[in-house]
């Protein structure tokens, strides 16, 4: 007689068997299909209808308040720091923003090729891509770079203009040539500097276009990178004395573009 189980379960694989089917013996390999799907059907057999996992109440309460305290953690860290009050951002200004990055993509994406053919200045050597430091120069400049440790954040004025003093700006025939893991690298580089020293315009001008070559839908790591630099921004932000500073509308730039264009909402700074 069929059991309940096999009344109610349709068959997916109907296979009929014999009387020698009984004698098979579940020890021994299968020697064809049929005799597969009978050790498989008496195996089943065998099996209790119900299970019941012996848990100890004590190791389970304990990992529970463990792992919630780690999910608090984690979502107390994930956002943005508030801007102070009128500090932030109008939506229409953020909206008028993320609307001109968008024109500057597509004209970059566009033109690429045109840019990337033309041939550089004798004097732009650009670094080799796992050259960290060399990077830090070429974008920074000599001045800010060597300057850093020393507190100074501005290159002072040069009686010629020189880029290997001031930084190189992030010209199309340069920022044309960075394939995506280039943009990347040099991203995830300036960032990390950006984390231990202020905020400098050759820096601001560099996160602008390489976030503006950077492609969609992004890398893990990518998402990893930007998220930090908006909060970097926004804790930088937090420390500004008054809304006429200068660094004030090129961070919420930064903060605006990682989160409405990149979609990164819970880090975007909502109207006042």
């Amino acid at each position: 007689m069929k059991s309940d189980v096999e009344e109610l379960m349709p068959r997916l694989l109907p296979v009929e068997f014999g009387a020698a089917a009984e004698d098979l013996d579940l020890n021994g390999p299968p020697r064809n299909p049929r005799e597969y799907l009978r050790q498989v059907q008496l195996e089943a057999s065998l099996c209790p209808e119900v299970v019941v996992a012996q848990i100890d109440p004590k190791k389970l309460k304990k990992k529970q308040t463990i792992n919630a305290s780690v999910s608090v953690f984690c979502l107390k860290v994930a956002g943005c720091r508030a801007a102070p009050e009128g500090f932030s951002p109008s939506l229409s200004w953020q909206q008028h923003q993320v609307g001109n990055f968008s024109h500057v993509r597509q004209s970059i994406t566009k033109n690429r090729d045109h840019w990337s053919s033309n041939i550089l200045d004798d004097d732009v050597q650009m670094p080799e891509l796992t050259d960290e430091e060399g990077w830090k120069r070429f974008c920074l400049g000599e001045t800010v770079y060597a300057g850093a440790s020393s507190g100074q954040t501005e290159a002072e004025p040069e009686p010629l203009l020189d880029y290997s003093k001031v930084g190189y700006p992030p010209f199309l025939t340069i920022v044309s040539r960075l394939n995506q893991s280039t943009v990347l690298m040099v991203l995830e580089v300036l960032i990390c500097w950006f984390e231990e020293h202020e905020f400098v315009p050759q820096l601001g001008r560099w996160l602008y276009a390489l976030l503006a070559c950077l492609e969609k839908p992004l890398l893990p790591e990518s998402h990893s990178s930007i998220r930090q630099l908006a909060r970097r921004c926004a804790q930088l932000r937090s420390t500004l004395e008054s809304q006429e500073d200068e660094k004030l509308p090129a961070l919420n730039l930064l903060i605006c573009l990682v989160a409405r264009y990149f979609e990164q909402n819970d880090l975007a700074d909502q109207p006042e």
